[in-house]
């Protein structure tokens, strides 16, 4: 770990941390919700050591990345625009781009809005979701999994902020960290975050010195920015209007567990095996599902994603 680089780089008007290490081809790694670049701590590690230069942004919100103080700066345009404008700074023109959670959504649109800059995809845990003109995300949400949906309860500035930092920050994160349950999370808001019952022990491929540096960044930075992405779902809606029904053209492997809450919210297994997803991204090669995996796939079997994300992007 301690041959990881860090560096503060500017882009797009703010300044983004960045951990980089080896060199050769670039993978640009995105993380999600509640993550950090040390998400991929295992991937960097294990992928430079391969030949490869591994960079690994705290994405606009988090860790040691600017914050901006809107939810309204937070939209798809914004986080692409970090990227373009990253790679722009460090002189890169094409990446192998990986991501999870959130950082998977932005890698869509990442490859929607720019596949000149994007050799190859593996993207983990959410699918593509084509942009649907007849409903925004939010109301679609509400219809189909109601008000305490969790995607639905983040949606308010400062409620949920209140609700984590009674439960506090420690809790919320081996809250979500070590989740099995791969039921969409509807939380009610007369109990909260705060009123869940103590997370379980940690399992062996989370360690207390992880836990503790996640805990330490999100004490720092508070969860807002994190939670601005969801709050910008109906924004993004609005915006991505002119991309309604384009395809995602660069080559793609897409790796979700079978415990993951995402794979299982409604109507998204039939879309990945019976054709939705191959009709939206063409150049779709590999679909691994992993038995007995839970959302945090990148931590929870670091060897296999790395090796999924090796054998996939040395083809090109």
């Amino acid at each position: 770990m301690e041959n990881i680089q860090h560096a503060i780089v500017p882009t797009n008007g703010i300044k983004m941390h960045i951990a980089s290490i080896g060199t050769g081809p670039v993978i640009l790694f995105l993380h999600g919700f509640p993550e950090l670049w040390y998400t991929w701590r295992h991937q960097l590690l294990s992928l430079s050591s391969l030949g490869y230069r591994c960079i690994a942004p705290d994405l606009r919100g988090y860790g040691d990345t600017d914050a901006p103080p809107s939810f309204t700066q937070y939209t798809v345009l914004h986080i692409v625009g970090d990227l373009v404008g990253l790679l722009d700074y460090l002189g890169i023109d094409q990446v192998f781009l990986v991501g999870h959670d959130w950082g998977a959504s932005m890698a869509w649109y990442f490859c929607l809005f720019r596949p000149d800059r994007i050799k190859a995809l593996v993207n983990t845990s959410v699918v593509f979701s084509p942009r649907n003109p007849h409903v925004k995300p939010v109301e679609r949400f509400r219809q189909v999994l109601g008000d305490d949906f969790y995607m639905c309860r983040f949606q308010e500035p400062g409620e949920i902020e209140d609700d984590f930092s009674q439960a506090g920050t420690e809790k919320i994160i081996r809250r979500f960290l070590t989740s099995r349950n791969p039921k969409p999370p509807c939380v009610p808001k007369e109990i909260g975050f705060r009123g869940l019952p103590d997370p379980p022990s940690l399992p062996p491929w989370l360690s207390e010195e992880d836990i503790n540096y996640y805990v330490s960044k999100f004490n720092q930075k508070g969860f807002t920015g994190g939670l601005n992405y969801y709050r910008c779902l109906d924004l993004n809606w609005e915006l991505t209007a002119p991309w309604t029904g384009l395809q995602i053209k660069v080559p793609v492997k897409f790796i979700v567990g079978d415990l993951d809450i995402t794979y299982h919210f409604p109507g998204v297994k039939e879309f990945i095996h019976n054709g939705g997803l191959k009709k939206y991204v063409p150049f779709l090669q590999e679909v691994v599902v992993m038995e007995g995996v839970a959302h945090f796939l990148t931590e929870e079997k670091p060897e296999e994603i790395s090796a999924h994300i090796y054998d996939f992007i040395e083809k090109f």
